[in-house]
């Protein structure tokens, strides 16, 4: 049942702050609500103390997208119809365009947030594999200070990040990749539409000559939470990506997500699916 709540929508960013900055443990913030009505419904634990929604929908600080040379900048509160829609996205980040199609239906796209996807930080949030392999920042704010993160740093654990509870995220910033880099995204569901991940992986490639100049890698879902292969990506620099190497790194990635979850009962499935996969992603940029 959904509980009885007092829903403020502030005028601009300024408002918002100043109610966030009386410390009350009941308020949550809300943009487009996919993840906090639903758990509302289903009093979840998350959601069971919440007594104030502040609305941020409105908030002209935290829409927009905004271009120049060295990134794109994206506000908090934009939709993924919005990024859909955005040509540079789709033309500058096509990992990004790409997750983002996948997401729910065409009504969850209208509402749900690029920002509510990882602030959330549901071990199955789409866009944070892909937003980590392209270096994403978020920029922060409380009434006293500002501050920016990498997305990498921001993520804590399943459904926990490092936000305090005074702080709005206001934007993501993305640098433009080089022409250089090439990549892909896949992610396995349950079903082909409307299905809430099983596997996600992002992969960042740029080579000269088949050796590898630079790479990154990250996994969703079958993480706890999305999660950045620094130490494989070390690995595999200046290594020349030919088919024994992209077994060796396949297997390698499937060593590594084992370290970081342990031998769980999917494990059994998912991992030949991820090696497999990856493998895939490699052969595929390498065309």
């Amino acid at each position: 049942m959904m509980p009885s709540l007092e829903i403020i929508t502030p005028k601009n960013l300024n408002d918002a702050l100043n109610l966030l900055s009386s410390k009350e443990k009941d308020i949550h913030i809300i943009a487009g609500g996919t993840d906090v009505v639903p758990g509302l419904n289903q009093e979840s634990n998350r959601f069971k103390d919440i007594r104030l929604l502040i609305d941020i929908n409105r908030i002209a600080e935290v829409k927009g997208i905004k271009t120049d040379k060295e990134k794109i900048s994206i506000g908090a509160a934009e939709t993924f119809s919005d990024v859909l829609q955005n040509e540079t996205i789709e033309k500058k980040f096509p990992l990004l365009w790409k997750a983002v199609s996948t997401i729910g239906s065409v009504q969850i796209r209208n509402r749900a947030t690029i920002a509510g996807n990882f602030v959330n930080n549901a071990p199955c949030a789409d866009t944070v594999p892909v937003l980590l392999v392209y270096n994403a920042t978020i920029e922060i704010e409380s009434q006293s200070s500002k501050r920016e993160i990498g997305l990498n740093d921001f993520l804590s654990a399943p459904y926990k990040t490092k936000l305090n509870a005074d702080e709005i995220v206001t934007r993501i910033n993305i640098p433009i990749p080089s022409n250089e880099f090439a990549g892909d995204f896949y992610k396995l569901g349950r079903r082909r539409a409307v299905a809430i991940s099983r596997i996600t992986l992002a992969l960042l490639m740029k080579s000269n000559d088949r050796i590898i100049d630079e790479i990154r890698i990250a996994s969703g879902a079958v993480t706890p939470i999305g999660t950045r292969f620094f130490d494989l990506e070390k690995f595999a620099k200046g290594k020349k990506a030919d088919d024994e190497f992209m077994k060796e790194l396949s297997g390698k990635l499937g060593e590594q997500i084992i370290q970081v979850t342990g031998l769980r009962w999917s494990s059994e499935y998912k991992l030949p699916v991820v090696q497999q996969m990856f493998y895939q992603l490699l052969k595929g940029i390498e065309r």
